[in-house]
């Protein structure tokens, strides 16, 4: 069994690429998936800077020309772009597992430390769980995502400072006002520095939010999109008294906001502090304002800078985060490789069993043994077995880590004919089909617990 990825993300394709292949309705994709033989558990990752998809196989060539008929069948249809083949990636067993943490650790995020991500995997596991897509294996490395997005999140400070200008701009707001509930915020401008403004200040719960622009039309747009207030331009003068934080970025030779507009505006807050977050270039606000007492103001430049220090910040905890990535890795790629030894431990030794049993029952009736001498055959015969097959059994377990191992796998079930139907003990495949398979309706189970993960510490993400 191996596990594959094939994904695109914001490094590999634009916007408009992963639009097209992003799932709009995964449920039967999913399920359409993991019918086919290539194909046996799968997840399907679909975000707006990614589309992953993680399964296990045993075929690797084959599921791969699959999977790129999923993307392009199944996920893009008729919008499917040609050049699939140039903006996708493919990992591999040990490179799927840390790609898979690193990106719910918020490591591959365009913005790392984001915590939307989190949320988005979980949805995406708790999907394929529900529609019967992910198996043990894929089970077991979600869960182990998710307990090392945890301990990036505890271990580390990541995701503490804010690295893009609008976040940076809505950080500086709350550590003046503390909270946003019952703040009020006027947004001059509608253009997507705006924008990104208006988002970052309504998840803190900023609600009264106005916006204003020479082209009202714009600002009808803007403010329909968020339940904000639109006004005209002339109106701006008399909305400033009203209002706590001001984000500004329009377009204009001269500031647009003077000296003796704000001056007259804190007077009627009865120097109340009043914000102001200057991104336009040229700068919309007089510098001379920076001279009223009470009124804050931050322009493009010092927002970068700040900027700039997080970033730097961040990338001192990503380096600590990969580190913990490295080490969740390697314990699950232990726990892969000694999965890889299971099936055939499990075989021959059902069969070695079931070979026991029935050369016992042929010669127990002409041995005329009463109970206890028939216990003490069934102890003598066990412990025969047992002791034939440690050593082979031992050597499986310890051999499974790379490429030699899967050849001493393939030569001990050639060995013992494990996979002949008549060689001696075959009679006991059967019963052991029926107890793989309660034991995957069990863990089917279990996975469908486990995808009820807590997600009360996740923030919503889109």
């Amino acid at each position: 069994m191996k596990l594959l990825l094939v994904g695109m993300n914001h490094r590999t394709a634009p916007l408009e690429l992963r639009e097209r292949y992003a799932a709009q309705e995964p449920e039967p994709a999913l399920r359409k998936l993991v019918g086919c033989s290539e194909i046996e558990e799968a997840v399907l990752i679909s975000t707006c800077n990614r589309v992953d998809l993680v399964v296990t196989t045993h075929h690797v060539e084959d599921a791969v020309l699959r999977i790129h008929r999923f993307f392009q069948s199944d996920l893009a249809g008729a919008k499917a772009a040609p050049q699939i083949d140039d903006i996708t990636y493919e990992y591999h067993d040990g490179d799927v597992v840390r790609h898979v943490f690193r990106v719910t650790s918020s490591l591959d995020s365009m913005v790392v430390g984001e915590p939307q991500i989190l949320g988005q995997m979980k949805d995406a596991y708790r999907l394929a769980v529900e529609n019967q897509a992910c198996g043990p294996v894929l089970s077991r490395l979600f869960q182990r995502a998710f307990a090392t997005a945890k301990r990036v999140k505890n271990e580390t400070r990541i995701a503490e400072r804010p690295v893009s200008v609008a976040r940076v701009a809505v950080e500086l707001a709350r550590q003046i006002f503390e909270e946003m509930e019952n703040k009020s915020a006027l947004l001059l401008g509608a253009g997507e520095m705006i924008e990104l403004s208006l988002l970052a200040l309504q998840r803190e719960g900023l609600r009264d939010v106005s916006v204003v622009n020479r082209t009202f039309a714009n600002a009808e747009a803007l403010a329909a999109r968020f339940a904000a207030h639109p006004h005209r331009l002339d109106e701006l003068e008399s909305l400033l008294p009203a209002v706590d934080i001001v984000l500004t970025c329009i377009g204009g030779k001269q500031p647009i906001l003077n000296y003796g507009m704000l001056k007259a505006a804190l007077a009627v807050r009865r120097n109340r502090p009043i914000f102001l977050i200057d991104i336009g270039v040229p700068r919309n606000v007089d510098p001379r304002v920076e001279k009223l007492d009470n009124a804050y103001v931050y322009d493009m430049d010092d927002l970068q800078s700040v900027a700039d220090a997080n970033a730097g910040a961040r990338r001192r905890e990503s380096d600590r985060a990969e580190v913990i990535v490295a080490q969740e890795k390697l314990q699950f790629d232990a726990w892969l490789s000694g999965l890889r030894a299971v099936p055939t431990i499990r075989h021959l030794r059902a069969r070695v069993e079931r070979i026991r049993r029935n050369e016992l029952q042929r010669v127990a009736a002409r041995l005329e043994l009463d109970e206890s001498q028939r216990e003490g055959v069934e102890q003598l015969t066990r412990a025969i077995v047992n002791k034939v097959l440690h050593a082979p059994l031992a050597y499986l377990r310890n051999e499974v880590e790379d490429e030699a191992g899967s050849a001493s796998i393939e030569t001990a079930r050639a060995l013992f004919a494990l996979d002949e139907d008549t060689a001696p003990g075959a009679d006991a495949d059967a019963d052991l089909r029926e107890e793989i398979e309660r034991g995957r309706l069990l863990e089917a189970r279990l996975a469908e617990a486990h995808a009820d993960w807590d997600d009360s510490d996740d923030e919503a993400g889109t």
